[in-house]
């Protein structure tokens, strides 16, 4: 049996643009082209395009999926490690929601405020983050940047890693106190902190005005990298990006 384009984006939510670009890049070709000029699939398709799907929920780009991909030669191995891999995202995200919660109600308790030192142990903040996994989507956009960052990322220790993931959550938390309060994003608090954003970037590689902005933008497009933000708080997406519009339009252009 035989499935047209339309109705593999219709069951998968994959749509049309995307699967024809996955079939331009090597990583998805449909079964074979009707007559009519039409892309067909068929059961093999449609399993490959789950285990990509399943790779991009990881966190993976399409360059590191096709290459798990052409490695792989038995597809109920692969699945079950992707089974497995899932299981520990579960797990991630059960520590994360704790880890919101805790936040939540500890920021209930001064409403007025929102005094982060009444928080007991500062470090549960930060418990389930990992915001290192949305660099793949960083590194199809910037693959230049991307390689420098990757060498950059190979003279940490896991320490400073984990310093730098904390220290990045912080600054979050922090911006998702600024949009919950209604602060411009053009006010001199939001601005250092986007600031010190930029900075961080820059050990790994040097933005122009049109590249953070769109460094920006891809953190609201991107479903992963928005995820990671609106597990902060919802919106702060959006915050963030027109933060950083703001500083490119008023440091770097």
């Amino acid at each position: 049996m035989a499935w047209s384009i339309a109705d593999v984006a219709r069951m998968s939510g994959v749509t049309s643009r995307t699967l024809r670009h996955y079939d331009e890049i090597g990583l998805l070709a449909p079964a074979y082209i009707g007559s009519n000029g039409h892309r067909y699939y068929e059961e093999a398709e449609l399993l490959r395009l789950q285990q990509i799907l399943l790779l991009r929920e990881l966190g993976l780009g399409l360059r590191e999926i096709a290459a798990v991909l052409e490695r792989q030669v038995d597809q109920v191995a692969a699945l079950r490690e992707h089974h497995r891999r899932l299981l520990a995202e579960r797990e991630r995200l059960d520590v994360l929601a704790a880890t919101v919660g805790r936040t939540i109600a500890a920021l209930e308790q001064d409403k007025d405020t929102h005094d982060m030192t009444k928080i007991s142990r500062p470090e549960n903040l930060f418990e389930g983050f990992d915001t290192a996994r949305h660099e793949a989507s960083a590194r199809e956009q910037w693959p230049d940047e991307g390689e420098q960052s990757r060498q950059f990322a190979g003279t940490l220790t896991d320490e400073n890693q984990a310093r730098l993931q904390r220290e990045a959550t912080a600054a979050m938390v922090r911006m998702a106190e600024f949009a919950a309060s209604g602060t411009p994003v053009t006010d001199p608090a939001v601005q250092a902190e986007v600031d010190a954003h930029y900075r961080g970037i820059c050990w790994m590689w040097t933005p122009n005005a049109a590249a953070f902005k769109a460094l920006g933008q891809t953190y609201v497009d991107d479903v992963q990298w928005r995820a990671a933000y609106d597990q902060v708080a919802v919106g702060l997406a959006a915050y963030q990006r027109d933060a950083m519009a703001a500083y490119a339009d008023a440091r770097l252009s």
